[in-house]
């Protein structure tokens, strides 16, 4: 199983950018202790300045395989035209960066096993 270490994300991070994808300036990584005690990272964002707090990571922890989180809200949220094509582009952002996410934990994975095939993968 992969392991996804703070640095390691924010290395991801920056090449995702260096790529010329749109990334919002509030995606973050921050700390994620792993079942070891490890950091393992954890990508996060507040979608449209803290109306939805996302987090983006391996599912389940250690696997090749990312998901995208949305927290619960207590309250209906109420959006005009505008702040809806707002939302659709980081909604857009975050899908664009978790298939990237699992497309680099593949190769980090491939790398290491010599190149093995999608499909012992379970891709």
């Amino acid at each position: 199983m992969p392991f996804h270490s703070k640095e390691m994300l924010e290395q991801w991070l920056g090449e995702f950018a260096a790529l010329g994808y749109p990334i919002s300036d509030r995606v973050k990584v921050i700390p994620q202790d792993g079942t070891d005690g490890l950091d393992t990272g954890l990508i996060a964002l507040n979608l449209l300045d803290s109306m939805t707090l996302t987090y983006i990571q391996p599912e389940p922890l250690g696997s090749i395989h990312w998901g995208i989180t949305f927290e619960a809200r207590e309250v209906d949220l109420k959006l005009n035209a505008s702040r809806t094509l707002e939302l659709s582009g980081e909604l857009a952002m975050v899908s664009m960066l978790c298939t990237f996410l699992q497309t680099k934990s593949l190769a980090e994975v491939e790398a290491e096993a010599g190149s093995v095939a999608p499909e012992a993968l379970g891709l």
